[in-house]
């Protein structure tokens, strides 16, 4: 079973917001907590390999509830991440060592490609 987030959403203005002490749409400190089932969408995604031996994938997600966060993301191969792609949080890892979420797919669109890679190993 996939971890849950917990968010804020202000009781003002029905903004959702993660981790914050105040609402970022109105400034209002009255925040209510509520539990999301973390299934997000990536809407941004860039793969990193600068000073570090492998790739990986960093990628603003979306969620339904309406926050949205930047992630990393496990389960494909970096360059196989796009927009659109399903996630969830990552069973067993909250975060990594950068305080980033960790979130992995939870349904490719091109799996033909990802099976094409995988054969190549």
């Amino acid at each position: 079973m996939a971890a849950e987030l917990i968010y804020q959403r202000c009781r003002w203005c029905g903004t959702a917001s993660f981790r914050r002490l105040l609402c970022p749409a109105c400034a209002s400190s009255d925040l209510d907590s509520h539990r999301s089932d973390g299934r997000g969408v990536v809407v941004r995604t860039n793969v990193l390999s600068r000073y570090r031996r492998t790739m990986r994938s960093e990628s603003v997600v979306r969620f339904p509830e309406g926050f949205t966060l930047r992630c990393r993301v496990i389960g494909v191969p970096p360059h196989l991440v796009r927009e659109g792609t399903p996630v969830r949080p990552a069973t067993g890892s909250d975060q990594d060592a950068v305080g980033d979420l960790v979130v992995e797919v939870c349904g490719v669109r091109d799996t033909d490609e990802r099976e094409r890679w995988r054969g190549r190993q």
